[in-house]
């Protein structure tokens, strides 16, 4: 399957995490129309994470966002998802759902590619508190990589808006970089 275009894909996209779920709602509602949520939540046990994201899906697409799960297709399609997020072989191929794959190197866009998907997030392109101690990308190799992925990319780790304009990159994701509030 070819992936959809690349006018259909969010700019802006929310990674939900234990950390950050006590601002999600307000996040939502500060996000521009047509952003992403991709909801992980791996912390809780499957009926209350299934009870979070029917909470969090509401508000979302009450906002005109769109909805991403991180988990198989099958529970993406069960839950009633825009979309799946995880390595390039957990994607799947079904045609109803957006699939965004997650990238650290260059081995890894290629396998996303390959699987069809529709964008990947490519990280840490800055240093982050999710793979602490762990060196960014930084903006060229970020870059560099970015431009031979074959697919559109979409830039995450240690991202907020100020990186983001820095960056001039169109498409990025975070988790605590969305999810503070802005400062004065």
């Amino acid at each position: 399957m070819p992936p959809r275009q690349t006018s259909d894909l969010p700019n802006i996209w929310l990674l939900s995490d234990e950390r950050n779920d006590a601002a999600l709602e307000d996040a939502l509602a500060r996000l521009p129309q047509r952003s992403a949520l991709v909801f992980r939540h791996y912390h809780l046990s499957p009926s209350k994470r299934r009870a979070r994201f029917a909470v969090l899906a509401a508000k979302a697409r009450g906002h005109g966002h769109a909805v991403i799960v991180s988990g198989a297709p099958t529970l993406a399609l069960k839950w009633g998802a825009d979309g799946v997020y995880g390595p390039p072989a957990t994607l799947g191929s079904s045609e109803r759902l957006l699939r965004i794959a997650t990238a650290h190197d260059l081995t890894e866009l290629v396998a996303a590619r390959r699987a069809g998907a529709d964008a990947a997030m490519l990280s840490p392109v800055f240093a982050t508190r999710s793979h602490d101690g762990a060196r960014g990308l930084g903006p060229v190799r970020f870059r560099l990589l970015a431009a031979k992925a074959g697919l559109p990319v979409i830039a995450l780790g240690g991202m907020n808006a100020a990186r983001a304009k820095r960056l001039q990159w169109p498409r990025w994701a975070a988790i605590d970089g969305l999810a503070s509030p802005p400062t004065p």
